[in-house]
């Protein structure tokens, strides 16, 4: 599983950016998601809230969400967009150590 220290000293994992984000979702789509499915797909979110959703990884994860990372293929899952969370959390980390 991949970890990684945040800014408080508290470790980041893929599952709790995962139950973060699922625990968002399912208040905001009043919906039990799981971290696979496709919430474009089935019409529990538009693309006006993937806005929405942009917003708030870049908030809760100090992640820059920019240029091609800007795609819907990243926000279709919950996988995936904690997948674009630790990546982008990798990449800062390392052009902050560079």
């Amino acid at each position: 599983m991949s970890t990684e220290q945040t800014a408080q000293g508290a470790t980041l994992s893929a599952e709790s950016v995962k139950q973060e984000l699922l625990g968002f979702l399912e208040t905001k789509t009043k919906t039990a998601l799981t971290p696979d499915q496709d919430m474009f797909a089935s019409g529990l979110v538009s693309s006006m809230f993937a806005m929405e959703l942009v917003v708030h990884l870049e908030q809760t994860y100090q992640v820059a969400v920019v240029g091609a990372d800007l795609k819907l293929e990243n926000f279709r899952t919950v996988q995936r967009m904690t997948e674009l969370v630790l990546r982008l959390r990798a990449a800062s980390a390392a052009a902050g150590h560079a």
